[in-house]
């Protein structure tokens, strides 16, 4: 038990890394497709690296699993991959994964409105202390950027309900099923309408691929579908399984710093109060997670 302690924690910060590196991969990604093409070619590369590795894993997913996996993909995976890709065309890279830090939030409410998932006072404190370090990092964003459309900071806050919604099924409906037969079968369901977006895109015009742009673009796509989505994905799920629904959803606080380290090297705009509101999430994170001390008896 003790080593699946640490492990959660190296699953979390592996994660972090990846999906922190996800956001200025997308805003790259941005400068040769569309928000459409991109969330379309994210889910069907997706799709296709987790059928090569998940497609025998299929068999292990029992009838009365396959609506709650249908459900899982689309808000899961489908739904965010435009999402978070149409409000990236109005702010920036780091700013989408500061405000992903709602999941958290999200994750507590509604797990224990909806599914009935039990939490404790240190939870709830650590999520609301998290949550203060997420404001300062958008309220200082604002500032910086005061010429961004907010309004589609819209798309990614309804990312974060629709990540909460699928971290509590996953725990609560899917804890029996591999995470590699969750993800597969995510993407067998969400794929065709997928490769039905892609199609109304104009995507497979051939006069694309005299843009130097929309190549190089394919290639930024291509690299989050594998470690960004296909890998994450399945790592997610585990994460979810060995840990409670707070603590992986808890991956989103330290996302922005990777995002924000990241927007720095790109010339978006950093300061030392982001750096401040950083320092209060990772401290919200610690004490969301950190287990009650037992007190031995004599």
């Amino acid at each position: 038990m003790q080593n699946n302690d640490y492990l959660k924690w190296v699953y979390l910060l592996v994660l972090s890394l990846i999906w922190g590196t996800s956001f200025i991969l997308i805003k790259k990604a941005l400068i040769g497709l569309n928000a459409y093409q991109l969330g379309a070619l994210r889910t069907i590369i997706t799709g296709i690296f987790l059928f090569i590795v998940g497609y025998n894993k299929l068999k292990f997913i029992k009838k009365e699993d396959w609506k709650w996996i249908a459900l899982s993909g689309f808000l899961g995976s489908f739904f965010p991959a435009f999402f978070f890709a149409i409000a990236e065309t109005e702010i920036d890279s780091a700013v989408a994964s500061i405000l992903n830090s709602l999941v958290p939030l999200n994750t507590v409410l509604l797990g224990a409105a909806v599914f009935k998932i039990a939490t404790n006072t240190r939870q709830v404190i650590g999520i609301i202390i998290g949550f203060v370090g997420t404001s300062i990092l958008i309220l200082e964003g604002a500032d910086l950027n005061p010429n961004q459309n907010y309004w589609y900071a819209g798309f990614v806050i309804a990312s974060t309900i629709m990540y909460a919604i699928n971290v509590n099924v996953i725990k609560t409906y899917l804890q029996h099923v591999k995470p590699l037969s969750i993800a597969a079968g995510n993407y067998v369901i969400i794929f065709i309408p997928a490769l039905l977006v892609l199609i109304l895109t104009d995507f497979f015009n051939v006069e694309n691929l005299d843009q130097s742009e929309f190549v190089s673009s394919i290639g930024f796509v291509v690299v989050l579908s594998f470690f960004g989505t296909a890998l994450a994905k399945v790592l997610f799920n585990k994460l979810v399984q060995m840990s409670t629904p707070v603590f992986a959803s808890s991956v989103t606080y330290i996302m922005p710093i990777v995002a924000l380290i990241w927007g720095l090297l790109d010339n978006e705009t950093f300061s030392w109060t982001q750096g401040l509101g950083s320092l209060i999430i990772l401290f919200g994170v610690f004490l969301a997670n950190r287990k009650q001390k037992k007190i031995r008896s004599n």
